[in-house]
């Protein structure tokens, strides 16, 4: 087994065995949308915005096992707000039939050298999620 199948496996068990159930612990469900890039499933709170976990990149960094990135979906083809657009926020996801979705990815380290963190990373990913959730809600009209 070589270094980048290795440390998928590690990162699938560390998000199933740890984060989705905390996860669902904090009221989030399993999510009815597909990522057009990530294939497991996602969770969500609401319709809005929606958390995928992506085990692949940067698997294959010897480091891979100390971190994962989170892609928070925000699945509608809208216009966003400038102010909502940028590398701190949300940019564009191509996906079919021309339409554009929106997400944010964040990078999630939850050990450091010997020690694991996981707790402190749960922390940052709710906070995220709910920083952008708060700054998605006043598009929710536009929506329906």
């Amino acid at each position: 087994m070589n270094i980048n199948e290795a440390n998928t496996i590690f990162r699938k068990s560390i998000i199933k065995g740890f984060f989705e159930p905390q996860l669902v612990n904090l009221d989030f469900k399993k999510s009815s949308v597909k990522h057009p890039v990530i294939n497991d499933d996602g969770l969500m709170q609401s319709d809005l915005l929606h958390i995928f976990f992506d085990v692949d990149t940067g698997s294959d960094y010897p480091d891979g096992d100390e971190w994962f990135i989170v892609d928070m979906l925000f699945p509608h083809d809208v216009k966003l707000p400038d102010n909502l657009k940028g590398t701190d926020y949300f940019t564009t996801l191509s996906v079919d039939d021309g339409k554009t979705y929106w997400h944010h990815r964040e990078l999630i380290r939850y050990k450091y050298g010997k020690s694991k963190k996981l707790d402190h990373a749960l922390e940052f990913l709710e906070s995220k999620y709910k920083e952008l959730h708060e700054l998605l809600e006043p598009l929710q009209k536009d929506l329906t």
